[in-house]
Order: C-alpha cells, then structure tokens, then sequence
C-alpha cells in the first residue's frame, strides 16, 4: 500500500477524510513520494485570534485544576488513538515506527505532567517592609498564544505548549509546518473529541491554522497575541523574534542545534558508538538535537572512527514502516540538496568522507548518513545542516575540546563521554558546556520531558516543557494588601495632606 493511501485509512478512521481533499496546500509523504492530500488552507486568519480572543475571556475564569481535566482526558483520547496517530507521523515525517510511538508517548507524559502542573501553580509570599502589610507574588493566565511547529516534530512541540498554556488558563492557536498538515489535522480532532467530554470549553480555545509562512507572519503580528511559541530554523526565529518585538510581544524560541559530543581516552567506546549512531542518525538526522560535531581525543580518533564506520555501512536505511529500518527518508528534495551541497563544501574545505554520502535507489528521499573527518572547524561545520552529517575533529587537551564545542552560533545540546569526575564536571560548569542541554555518558539526541527543553545563543533562548517552563504562558503579577488603618509609604517617604 502506498503511504498516501496508508494516511487516508487512517484520516478516515479518524473522520477526517473530507478535511484532506480539495484545498491547494498539497502534501506528499517522504516514505514514497506520494500525495496524501491537498488541505484547505485557513481563510480569516483574524477570526481565528477573534475566537481565541474571546474564548481567553471564558477560560482564564476557570479554575486550573478544572482546566487540568481537559488534558487529563486528552491524554486518555492520545492513548487510545496512539497506533494510529503514530503511524501517520511516520507516513507525513518519516520517522521510523519506533520514533513515531516515541513521540505521542511523548504528549501522552507531556498531558501527565501538565495534570500535576494544574495543582500547583505556584506563587510566592513575601516580606513587607510597611507592618501591617503583605506581599505576595501570583502568576496569572497570560492570554492566546501562538505556537508555530516544525515537520521534524509535527506533534509533540504541539503538546508541550498546547497542555502547558491550557493549563495555565491560555487559548491556543496552532500553525503546523505546511509539509505536515496531515498529523496536525489527526492531533486536532483528537483534541475535540476531549473537549467534548469536558462539555464546557469555550468555542475557540483551540484553533487549527493551515497556510504558509505568509498565514505564520500575519499571525506573529497581530497584537492579541501576546505570546509566540516558535520551533524552526534560525533564520525564521529571528524573523519571528523581530515581528513579536516590533509589538512588545514575547517570543519563546526553539531554533537551530549544532551539537556536539567530547569523547575522552577514558570513555567507554561500546557505549560512545551506540549513542553516536542513534544521535547523529535518528529522525535522518533531522532532529534539532541531532548529534553533528564528533570531537574525539586525538589517541582514539583512528579506532572510533573504524568502529563506526563498520556500524554505519550496516544501517538498515529503507522504508520507516518496516521493523528493521532505523534511517528512514529525508524530508523532501530540498533536504538532499542540502545534503549533497554540505558534504561538497566539507571536502572544498579540506574534509574527507570516511563513510555514506551516496543516494539510495528507491522511491522518496533517501541517503546513506555520512561521516567526515574534518581538518578544523570550518565553515561548513559551524553551519547546521538538517540531514545525517557527523563531522569528526580531533582534540589534545580537554580545554581545547571544549573550547571548540562552544565556538559556533548554536547552544542546544552537548555531551561528553568520560569516565573521569574531573572532566564530566568541568563540563558541567560555568566554564564548561555553554548549552541549554548538557549531559554526560549521554547523548545530545533525547531529552526527558520532566527538564526544561531549549538552548542559548542562535537556539533562541526558549525553554518548554518541564521544570519552571510553565512561567512563559502565564503573567507575573506582585500583589500588595494593606491590612493596617495606616498608609505607611516604602522607603520611609512622607507625604501627609
């Protein structure tokens, strides 16, 4: 069967076989190249923030835990419809089946953790100078907030904001990537079927908005929204950043990694090379968080290098629906040719392809992952290229590794591999990692949901999910109460009339 006839069983069983046909945002799956529907792009983008607009007005009165039970039931509908949400992100992603059940048992924690986030939206008591004076700091729901996702993660970067800012009292209007439309259309009537249940959400509270970057722009400008939520490249972050700050908006960003693993003389290779293939590999190394900088000890370069080359020319690269593959497709023709135009410019500067590099012979978009010795960090190493590139360094002196991990634009996510305290924890440090993520005898591909998720420098500076990211939806209000008969001033100021 063909992926695009695979999608629509799947739309249909999910009632959505209508919504995919007669639009002009065509989608074709990277599994085969087929087209699984045209989508009817959204017409009044300013009756959907109109809807958002009032339903905010309803939802921020209710109370959180109250709100917390919608996402209690939209994690029970995300379980119950996990097989096939799942295939569909491998049919519109192509991701392999075991990352596409990955991720919607990812917004399946990411709804567990919200639940518990509804109890407990914390502010905080403080000391009044004035006596018969308290303080204390609330966090209030913010208003509709705007989240703008990417194809490599078409539904999970959905849930971590959509069940935060839900929770915290926010309407949210959701602009998927236009090559995955499909999946977020399939995540959506899952969402209505919750809010059926729950029988008394406002009309509006959550808003599909298929378009293009044109539909995404507009959205990012208009006031009534006072937070955007953006998961993309560097180039559109910094577009979007400009757009919401022109407004005095705030902007949450997710951009661009270039992330890089250490690995020392005393790391244990047996577990370097699996984390190393899975992270530089995974998604077609089309995740943010792809490993793409291997910096190893110059005394081991030679024997890791041949341990990982015998792995990669055994990667099963093919169809995602099969249980063997582990490297499904790129994207679309625009990611080969970034590809291809990488691995030219890194041999133009010196690099040698040790393994990979070459097309396979089948329907869609599919290359066998390559890794290249590089003679310094050139420019196409600081360059993040979304496709399964691992470009090898070698190191002498541990301050030079690191030193060379923090010396590109990007600050997602790090790793080192090490058996020694010393060097894990002056990784660690405030002169060590200078990324968001930083992990030891981990790789850099990944992350738990119970941590903040996000980077530094041109990664944007955003940070969802767990810990404390929950402060981003919401508003920081200070709240002082004069209990006293008195009108005490701050600072001891007199004033009497």
């Amino acid at each position: 069967m063909t992926a695009a006839n695979e999608a629509k069983a799947i739309l249909n069983r999910l009632g959505l076989g209508e919504a995919v046909w007669g639009g002009t945002l065509t989608t074709r799956s990277p599994v085969d190249g087929s087209t699984a529907g045209a989508v009817r792009e959204t017409d009044d983008v300013d009756a959907v923030v109109t809807r958002s607009a009032a339903a905010f007005d309803q939802w921020k009165r209710v109370p959180a835990p109250r709100r917390g039970e919608l996402v209690r039931l939209l994690g029970e509908e995300l379980r119950a419809s996990k097989d096939d949400l799942a295939r569909l992100v491998t049919l519109e992603a192509g991701k392999i089946v075991s990352e596409g059940l990955g991720e919607v048992q990812e917004m399946i924690d990411v709804c567990d953790f919200a639940v518990g986030l509804s109890r407990q939206l914390y502010g905080l008591t403080l000391p009044s100078e004035r006596p018969g004076h308290h303080m204390r700091e609330t966090w209030q729901p913010l208003g509709p907030v705007l989240v703008i996702s990417a194809f490599n993660f078409p539904v999970a970067v959905w849930a971590w904001n959509a069940c935060l800012a839900l929770v915290c009292g926010d309407p949210v209007i959701w602009k998927p990537s236009e090559k995955t439309p499909l999946t977020a259309l399939a995540t959506h009537a899952i969402l209505d079927r919750a809010i059926a249940r729950f029988g008394d959400a406002p009309e509006g509270l959550s808003q599909l908005v298929i378009g293009g970057r044109e539909t995404g722009e507009r959205l990012a400008a208009d006031p009534r929204i006072p937070l955007v939520s953006a998961t993309g490249s560097t180039r559109m972050g910094k577009a979007v950043a400009q757009t919401v700050a022109a407004r005095l908006g705030r902007s949450l960003l997710e951009l661009g990694g270039n992330n890089a693993m250490i690995v020392t003389p005393s790391a244990d290779l047996d577990m370097a090379v699996r984390a190393i293939a899975f992270s530089a590999v995974g998604t077609c190394g089309q995740r943010c968080t792809s490993l793409r900088r291997l910096l190893v000890h110059e005394s081991i370069a030679d024997a890791l290098i041949a341990r990982l080359k015998k792995a990669y020319e055994t990667l099963p690269v093919g169809d995602p629906r099969e249980s063997a593959t582990l490297v499904g497709p790129l994207i679309d023709t625009a990611a080969r040719s970034g590809f291809d135009a990488a691995l030219a410019q890194a041999v133009e500067q010196g690099g040698e392809i040790a393994v990979g590099g070459d097309p396979v012979d089948r329907d869609g978009v599919y290359v066998r992952p390559a890794i290249v010795r590089m003679p310094a960090q050139t420019a196409v190493v600081e360059h993040e290229t979304f496709a399964p590139i691992l470009y090898v360094l070698t190191w002498s002196d541990f301050d030079e590794a690191v030193a060379m991990q923090n010396a590109v634009p990007q600050g997602l996510s790090s790793c080192v591999f090490t058996d020694s305290v010393r060097e894990a924890e002056q990784f660690l440090s405030a002169w060590g990692s200078d990324c968001g993520i930083a992990n030891v005898n981990i790789g850099p591909s990944g992350a738990e949901i119970g941590g903040a998720f996000g980077g530094e420098k041109d990664t944007g500076g955003g940070r969802e999910s767990g810990s404390d990211a929950w402060k981003a939806y919401m508003r920081r209000q200070t709240q002082t109460v004069n209990f006293s008969r008195d009108l005490p001033l701050a600072q001891g100021v007199k004033f009497d009339v």
